[in-house]
């Protein structure tokens, strides 16, 4: 009986949650396209589940995908979309958007947006959410270019001390802003829901080949080239690359060079929905970032998890955060020597090897509704 009241009583202060909130406006900016940030999208519907109306602002390309949410989209089409005049037209038409758009709270994602979202913050006096995905101002693709790291660094140390809702995707991110700015984070984690997919045929001649895959940005210090490199070492293997980025051209030549075009395939961009069935077919995931600079070294990559979720073992960096989950979890490999000769013995190794066990386990701890528990009571609390 006591029970029964309970949820009853759970209940009606959800229901009344809700309807304090149903009228309330969130406007959620980020500078992609909106077609594959599933931490973004995760986010969005869990705050249109607990009442907000949800408004999520970014930029249209000429190769973005068509998108259909059950939250309102913004894109932009920018005259620029790449350095420094992308992000200055960016950030003001970002500016002059929330200036002249009813809303009760702001949520930026990043650095790269949180400046119009501070200044509106204060000039109206509205809530502001900073979830910081990585550390921006230590991307590897500032490492050759100090001036405009500064700059970033200069706005992050301007900006965050004075935040009060702050989210981030790892511990390590979360006890760097403690150290250096004060700054308590929530870590958020973006891992995604459990779910059934039915397995589908890589849609590539695979010959059956053992699948190693790669998803996400294609840029500098992500280990591809390595893995590349590796590929004359494994019969059998094929390696999957999924995603775009700064060096795709660089590694299509790369493997062009190397004759390796039949060990090596890029897939370019794919939506949440095509990466999923896609994933299932691999046999190994990787995520082999270099250590270089804080934004890696204290990375918790999305694709680890997705990789996880399609019950794939992985292949990891020795960088903090995932070799604690995989020490923790069980769920893969540690490359400790950077080298194509070591990358293959381990790969060969973890294919005779089944990890069915302990992904079941690890998935069963390590899924979206945990963690968006956390994201939402952080709502929960706002006035």
């Amino acid at each position: 009986m006591k029970n029964r009241n309970h949820k009853k009583l759970s209940s009606f202060l959800y229901l009344a949650y809700l309807n304090k909130n149903e009228l309330k406006r969130i406007v959620i900016s980020v500078t992609n396209d909106l077609t594959t940030d599933q931490r973004v999208e995760k986010t969005c519907e869990a705050l249109s589940e607990i009442g907000y109306d949800v408004v999520l602002v970014g930029r249209k390309l000429k190769t973005s995908l068509p998108i259909q949410k059950n939250y309102k989209t913004v894109r932009f089409r920018l005259l620029f979309n790449k350095g420094f005049l992308f992000y200055a037209e960016f950030n003001i038409r970002l500016f002059i958007f929330l200036l002249f758009t009813k809303k009760n709270l702001l949520f930026s994602n990043d650095l790269d947006t949180l400046l119009p979202n501070y200044l509106l913050s204060l000039l109206q006096q509205k809530t502001l959410v900073f979830d910081s995905h990585e550390l921006f101002s230590e991307i590897p693709e500032l490492v050759t270019k100090p001036r405009i790291k500064n700059f970033w660094l200069y706005l992050e140390k301007k900006l965050i001390p004075k935040l009060k809702n702050v989210i981030t995707v790892s511990n390590s991110i979360k006890n760097h802003y403690l150290n250096l700015y004060g700054v308590s984070a929530t870590v958020v984690r973006n891992i995604p829901k459990i779910q059934k997919i039915d397995p589908k045929e890589f849609d590539v001649n695979t010959d059956e080949k053992k699948i190693i895959l790669y998803q996400g940005a294609v840029n500098i210090g992500r280990g591809i080239e390595l893995m590349i490199d590796t590929m004359p070492l494994l019969d059998k293997y094929l390696f999957i690359v999924i995603g775009d980025g700064d060096i795709l051209k660089e590694l299509k030549e790369k493997v062009k060079l190397q004759n390796l075009n039949n060990k090596v395939k890029f897939l370019g961009k794919k939506s949440p929905e095509e990466l999923k069935k896609l994933t299932l077919s691999a046999s190994i995931g990787m995520s082999l970032e270099e250590d270089l600079g804080l934004n890696y070294r204290y990375a918790l990559p999305n694709k680890v998890f997705d990789y996880l979720h399609a019950n794939i073992p992985v292949i990891i960096a020795d960088l903090p955060e995932m070799r604690a989950l995989i020490e923790k979890y069980s769920i893969g490999e540690i490359l400790t020597e950077r080298s194509p000769e070591v990358l293959a013995k381990i790969i060969k190794q973890m294919t005779t090897k089944s990890y069915k066990k302990e992904l079941a386990m690890a998935k069963e701890k390590l899924n979206w509704s945990k963690e968006k528990k956390k994201l939402t009571s952080i709502f929960f609390k706002l006035d």
